[in-house]
Parts: structure tokens; C-alpha cells; sequence
């Protein structure tokens, strides 16, 4: 069952999409991630990348942050999404854009607090997503960006530096900051 787990919605109960090709991250993934996020949360603009259920940026939203984006290409998310935020009435604090992640990057205009990127494993998209946002500095001074990975093969990086890599499950949560 995928519901949020902290802050405002805690307890409620999310949809998710009815396809095999979701992956929603565990409870315990998102209780780490929310653990080191916590003093950035309140007011911050969340980004959040191959969003799935869009379970990340809401839970975002329920601790505190002002505004969701959202960026899925696959409908069955989409529509999940869409669902999911009408559930919690957070529509005015949202943005849901329907586009492959690697082509959304360089078109974002806005900057962001937190970014969570969570691609399907073992296809090497977490380091495409890397050297992008490297490329494209989407992130404010002091954000942070999170990256969740059964492995992540690091790209040369200019604007980025890894912080700290956590196990969680068969997961793994990179941590990385703007230099």
C-alpha cells in the first residue's frame, strides 16, 4: 500500500500506477531521504524526476516544501499523478510536465531547492540525469539533489560533488550539492 508518511497527509493513501514497469520506492527509502532533506524541506521547490506515482514530491509537499514539479513521460503515471494530487487538493502547488526527463532538463526555466531523480535501475539513466543537471544548473545555492540507484556510475562533473552514498535496501541514495 502507498500512502504519505510524514507531515500534513501522513496516513493518507496514494495511488499507484497499475503498470509493472513502476518501481515505487520503499517506505524506508523515503523515511532516509526525508531524515536528510529535513532542515532544507519547509518552502522549498521540489523537483521531482521520472516522478512514477508521484509519492516523492508529495511527500515533499506534506513536510512543508511550497511547490511540485513533476516530470513523467509514461500514462499510466501521468494519470496516477494527476489523481494523486487532486487526492491531497495540493493542484494549486503543483506542476506536472508530461516529457521524457532527458528532454525536460534543459528546458526548465525555474530552480530548485530538492531534486529527487529515481530512473528505472540498471539502464544507466542516473548518470545521463547527472551530467545534465551538471550541465544545466537547475538547482539553487545550498539545494541539493538525490538520486536513487541500484548502482550509479559517476560522470566527470564541473558543478556537482557527491556528499555521501547511503545503502537502503537493494537501493542506493546519492547525495549531491552544488559546488
Amino acid at each position: 500500500m502507498l500512502q504519505i508518511i510524514g507531515g500534513k497527509h501522513k496516513r493518507r493513501k496514494l495511488n499507484a500506477p497499475k503498470t509493472d514497469l513502476v518501481r515505487p520506492t520503499a517506505s524506508r527509502l523515503r523515511e532516509a531521504l526525508f531524515s536528510i532533506c529535513q532542515h532544507h524541506i519547509e518552502g522549498a521547490r521540489f523537483l521531482d524526476l521520472f516522478a512514477g506515482s508521484g509519492a516523492i514530491g508529495l511527500e515533499a509537499l506534506s513536510r512543508g516544501a511550497s511547490h511540485a514539479t513533476f516530470v513523467e513521460q509514461a500514462r499510466p503515471s501521468l494519470s496516477t499523478i494527476k489523481q494523486n494530487i487532486e487526492l491531497l487538493g495540493e493542484k494549486e502547488n503543483t506542476t506536472l510536465i508530461a516529457a521524457d526527463v532527458l528532454a525536460a532538463i534543459p528546458k526548465l526555466k525555474d530552480r530548485f531547492d530538492l531534486i529527487y531523480v529515481d530512473p528505472p535501475y540498471g539502464k544507466g539513466l542516473g548518470a545521463e540525469v547527472l551530467s545534465l543537471l551538471d550541465k544545466h544548473p537547475l538547482l539553487t545555492d545550498g539545494g541539493i539533489i538525490f538520486i536513487e540507484d541500484s548502482a550509479l556510475e559517476e560522470p566527470p562533473l564541473t558543478t556537482l560533488k557527491l556528499k555521501q552514498k547511503r545503502q537502503v535496501g537493494r537501493a542506493q541514495l546519492f547525495e549531491y550539492f552544488s559546488l
